[in-house]
């Protein structure tokens, strides 16, 4: 698990990269305004549209799939997945109409704050971009096709095809005309289905016109992972009352919030995602085979992996949030109040890194064992306190008052989750897990210390950005030496498996 969990990171890395740099274009050329917060929500209503039947063909295709393959063929799976990927087709299309309609509402129930110009713009650019359903639904079962065929790489890259069609847009926008924006939406979705399609082929998959409604496999997908698609529309309500109330607080408000929240998850994808998606293979076949004592330990080993990365990266943001905004985004468009507001928000997203991460592999063990009921009843109690505080503390606290209930009841969120698999499957380990946790705990604060001492030393003699680089390396190496010192099982295992390969050689 571990190797490939590595390679998917490195790969993972190289996409969360580019569109790193196509949230830093954003933040160039277009900056914190009117005009960034229009293009975020027109982004936002496609994906969160179709995000909850991302969610149910993540957790319920490859398990149907595997078993149609299984029992009846490869030739009767490809058909089902065939089947699906018309009826996606079809959904998209009444989405199309619905939202082309009904326009204004719509973005109204997504930024009610919007008026004039900006709710003219928001409407220009969600009108463009619904019609990447069409491809977003497509996607996602194809992606989940290739990881049941065992191929993981190429769904990892799928954001660099996305990411450079983006790019070319938001440049475009900037020198020539602002409808380059919602264009780019439609083009970065396609791309992503080119780039899928020749692996699929290889795969033995071809697309056929042929649509049959009363296929009971898609009947039995879709019930089983209901509770998962009730959840994920629960989420996703979550992340429109976020925007809603961001888009009255301040102008620029979501734009802000927007690159805080992709900053957050740059390192929340290439951690937890690499070991989620290996894992939950992993996670059903000890399932399937009734090895509880199996699906204990992999548990265990994944979340203490998961722990060993986020946690440093936690305090990490939380020391240099102002600095580390500063360095990626402050230049162009991006002035001194984005600059604020973007990494206040950054600092208390972070805060909800831990559970973010422990939270997708626990969910994953509920639907490893066909239990999709109890991570969605947990996520609508989180999210009905997420948006409680969304609109008290935005009170108070303003943009940062909303990043920080995002990460307050995503903590309750994993809390709940924790306490879930304990009582279906007993006891997993937890206290080991806590001493591994607070082992990491003390090197990355540690670490943070050190490297805070360290950058504001090196920033009177060299440029803020420069002494910010140095301080990371010298946290990365401060960390590296304190949980070798003590003694954490998974880097005493790597350290063992690094030291018979050098004695090999």
């Amino acid at each position: 698990m571990k190797k490939t969990a590595f390679l998917l990171m490195i790969l993972t890395v190289l996409a969360k990269v580019l569109g790193f740099l196509r949230e830093v274009c954003l933040s160039y050329f277009i900056g914190a305004n009117n005009v960034s917060d229009a293009y975020l929500v027109a982004i936002t209503i496609p994906t969160v549209i179709f995000s909850f039947i991302g969610i149910a063909l993540n957790t319920g295709f490859i398990p149907m799939y595997s078993d149609i393959k299984r029992n009846k063929g490869t030739d009767e799976a490809n058909l089902f997945t065939n089947n699906l990927i018309n009826f996606l087709l079809l959904i998209s299309t009444i989405i199309v109409i619905i939202s082309f309609t009904f326009t204004e509402p719509i973005v109204k129930i997504f930024a009610s704050g919007f008026v004039g110009e900006t709710l003219k713009l928001a409407i220009t650019f969600t009108r463009i971009s619904i019609f990447a359903v069409y491809f977003t639904g497509t996607v996602f079962v194809l992606a989940a096709y290739l990881q049941v065929n065992n191929n993981f790489a190429i769904p990892a890259l799928l954001g660099i095809p996305s990411s450079i069609a983006v790019i070319i847009s938001i440049v475009l926008a900037a020198k020539i005309n602002n409808i380059f924006l919602g264009i780019g939406i439609i083009i970065s979705y396609l791309v992503q289905l080119l780039f899928l399609l020749p692996y699929v082929k290889k795969c033995g998959y071809k697309f056929s016109k042929n649509l049959n409604l009363k296929d009971e496999h898609l009947k039995s997908m879709f019930l089983v992972t209901l509770p998962a698609i009730l959840g994920a529309s629960v989420g996703q309500i979550s992340v429109l009352v976020d925007r809603t109330i961001a888009s009255a607080v301040v102008e620029g408000g979501i734009s802000a919030l927007n690159y805080a929240n992709k900053l957050n998850l740059f390192v929340i994808n290439i951690v937890v995602t690499s070991i989620s998606t290996v894992i939950y293979p992993i996670l059903s076949l000890k399932v399937s085979e009734n090895d509880i004592n199996g699906l204990k330990s992999s548990i265990s080993e994944s979340i203490n992996l998961m722990t060993l990365l986020i946690i440093p990266a936690t305090v990490g943001a939380m020391v240099f949030s102002k600095p580390i905004v500063k360095m990626l985004f402050g230049r162009g468009a991006f002035d001194e109040k984005a600059l604020i507001m973007t990494s206040q928000a950054l600092l208390f997203y972070s805060i909800g890194m831990i559970a973010y991460g422990q939270r997708d592999i626990l969910t994953r063990v509920f639907y490893s064992m066909k239990d999709t009921k109890t991570p969605t009843v947990n996520a609508v109690i989180a999210i009905i306190l997420n948006i409680i505080l969304d609109f008290i503390l935005s009170k108070y606290m303003g943009i940062s008052g909303i990043a920080f209930a995002t990460s307050i009841s995503m903590l309750f969120c994993t809390f709940l989750l924790f306490i879930s698999i304990r009582k279906k499957i007993g006891k997993i380990g937890l206290r080991d897990m806590l001493l591994t946790f607070v082992k990491i705990l003390i090197a990355s604060l540690v670490m943070g210390i050190v490297s805070k001492i360290c950058f504001e030393f090196l920033k009177g003699y060299l440029t803020n950005n420069k002494a910010l680089i140095i301080s990371i390396f010298i946290a990365i190496i401060i960390y590296g030496l304190v949980i070798i010192f003590l003694r954490i099982p998974e880097v005493d295992e790597i350290i063992i498996k690094i030291k018979k390969k050098f004695i090999k050689k």
